[in-house]
């Protein structure tokens, strides 16, 4: 790579002799050498100028593309990549040795559960860590927003158990808009958003399962259009969650179609309950009808044949829908207690909830529903409770926990949940992860961590080590795909396919997003005993220029240095 030319006056003076004339930093950055000055060409050495803030040297640049890697020096100045290539006699205010290791854009995770963290902790250290320098918020059509005056402390208390937000945190927000601009310079990670459909149909229809009205959709719709203008990537649903699950394939259909002129993405939690292919084929046939491109999230196969049978269905469906798909590296995965429940336990809202739960009906009704499931109570654990007093079950088998109650499952779940109003979190141990191995190859595939932050507790290790785990067990050791590939998923695809505009590739003029690592040593160390380990080999972290991860260490931040930035759908503002 070559140095742009370009013309200046000689420093200090302009053509016209004035004395305060100086290269704008953007220029200084170009790595301009020759300078004009009353028809003399003179030649100003490197080092006798303050080229960039930063310069990351010696690495290897794999630049999110796929394309091959290169040895190449990254300058950056303010936010932004000002030159790639040989800028060993350049000087800049810090260096960034980076010999031996891997430097590449940073990554993106589009599904997660960071939103109500992000507001208690700026910097959540078992991500940055990891070198997610983006979070997309507000995943599986649940959120801290948009809310109205009467929703807002149902969903603080249903929330409870992914977030551990309270009433005490609520600032009076409504809107998308309101919410990420409490984000928006905050935190040490960039933050996008969904929206999601949940709290659009709570605002609009209430709690219920009846039927959306022409009037209360055109509510609905106007609701989607003004989140998507206010950045918004597309609409987010969690069929099997409370409020949605009573949502139609039709009403969803007509529901995207306020958001395809802008080409938002429907972003689905499939009805998993049903049957993953069936949940697929909906999201699927959703996306046909609204003419709206599909994502579908955390997909995977419990065994060898249904990891088969997606495969073969995912070949079937990017015929018919632009198709993408997120999961992370593990097989056993995570959620509330609540999931649990019968959807009628939601008719009412979630403070209503818990009076249902204590109804004798309800409560048979589950007991069924755990047997149909075949859940494997001694492969769930207890990873969270809200109160102290029953925290002494985190970490227990659900077998172990139902056997010392003396009661039958369903009853002594349903209990838990009242006692600990809602806030009961479990993570399930049972699978193989090699049945995730086949997903993770296929070129739909993007990373999703679904990660869930709680400060104590057995929580699941996918909110410490995915990434690293997919750079260095997956792709190092069992060589599932290349390195280039692997940053391509982390970083360009899902920066690309979710418009973040200028992020995701090493490119001059992009954003300074940057994960410096080594290819040799990085991995996780997170497992589902000991799940808060964090992960090595991630060296230096850098949020639009500013570092926030420094030999494996997080950089002190003062509320003037943090660099994240809410980041809005196609747009750069």
């Amino acid at each position: 790579m070559h140095y742009r030319k370009r013309k200046y006056s000689l420093p200090g003076k302009d053509a016209a002799g004035n004395a305060d004339f100086a290269p704008s930093a953007g220029d200084r950055a170009a790595c301009e050498f020759l300078f004009f000055h009353d028809d003399r060409v003179i030649t100003i050495h490197q080092e006798q100028l303050t080229l960039f803030d930063s310069i990351i040297e010696g690495g290897t640049v794999i630049d999110g593309t796929k394309a091959p890697r290169v040895r190449a020096d990254i300058g950056i100045t303010d936010d932004r990549i000002r030159a790639i290539g040989d800028l060993s006699a350049a000087q800049a205010t810090q260096r960034i040795d980076a010999r031996n290791k891997i430097v590449a854009p940073g990554f993106v995770d589009v599904h997660n559960h960071s939103d109500g963290w992000l507001l208690k902790k700026p910097h959540l250290l078992p991500k940055t860590t990891q070198g997610f320098t983006t979070e997309v918020l507000m995943a599986d059509g649940i959120s801290y927003a948009p809310v109205t005056p009467l929703t807002a402390r149902d969903w603080m208390f249903y929330l409870k158990a992914l977030n551990g937000l309270g009433l005490a945190d609520y600032s009076g927000w409504e809107s998308l808009e309101d919410y990420l601009n409490l984000l928006d310079g905050r935190t040490a990670q960039n933050v996008a958003t969904h929206v999601p459909y949940a709290n659009i149909r709570a605002n609009v229809r209430g709690w219920g399962r009846g039927a959306v009205d022409d009037f209360q959709m055109r509510q609905i719709k106007a609701a989607i259009t003004e989140g998507m203008a206010q950045g918004g990537v597309g609409l987010s649903t969690g069929l099997d969650y409370i409020c949605q699950c009573f949502s139609t394939t039709d009403e969803l259909a007509d529901a995207c179609t306020a958001m395809a002129a802008a080409g938002g993405l429907y972003v689905s939690h499939v009805r998993y309950k049903r049957g993953t292919l069936d949940g697929m084929r909906e999201a699927v046939d959703i996306g046909r009808r609204a003419g709206v491109p599909v994502h579908i999230s955390h997909l995977k196969g419990s065994d060898p044949q249904a990891v088969e049978e997606i495969l073969e269905y995912l070949e079937t469906a990017r015929r018919e829908v632009d198709l993408s798909f997120d999961v992370y590296p593990y097989s056993p995965g995570s959620t509330m207690l609540s999931y649990l429940v019968p959807y009628d336990v939601w008719e009412q809202g979630p403070i209503h909830a818990i009076s249902k739960l204590a109804d004798p009906v309800i409560r048979e009704r589950a007991e069924v529903g755990l047997k149909n499931y075949k859940l494997p109570l001694d492969e769930i654990h207890i990873a969270w409770t809200h109160s102290k007093e029953n925290s002494r079950h985190q970490g227990k088998p659900l077998d172990e926990y139902v056997a010392e109650t003396g009661k039958p499952a369903a009853e002594a779940l349903m209990d838990l949940l009242i006692e600990e109003r809602l806030g009961v979190l479990l993570v399930f141990n049972e699978g193989d992860d090699r049945h995730i191995e086949p997903i993770l190859q296929h070129d739909l595939y993007m990373m999703g961590t679904d990660g869930i932050y709680c400060e104590d507790g057995p929580v699941h290790p996918r909110m410490y080590g995915s990434a690293p785990r997919l750079l260095g067990p997956l792709v190092r050791d069992r060589k599932l795909f290349s390195l280039e590939e692997s940053v391509y998923k982390l970083a360009g695809y899902p920066a690309q396919r979710f418009g973040l505009v200028n992020r995701g590739e090493l490119r001059e003029g992009f954003y300074a997003d940057v994960v410096v690592f080594d290819a040799e040593t990085v991995t996780d160390h997170a497992t589902f005993k000991d799940p808060r380990q964090l992960s090595t080999g991630i060296e230096h972290v850098l949020v639009n220029g500013v570092p926030i991860i420094a030999d494996g260490v997080a950089v002190d931040q003062t509320p003037e240095t943090v660099p994240g930035r809410y980041l809005k759908f196609h747009r750069d503002d």
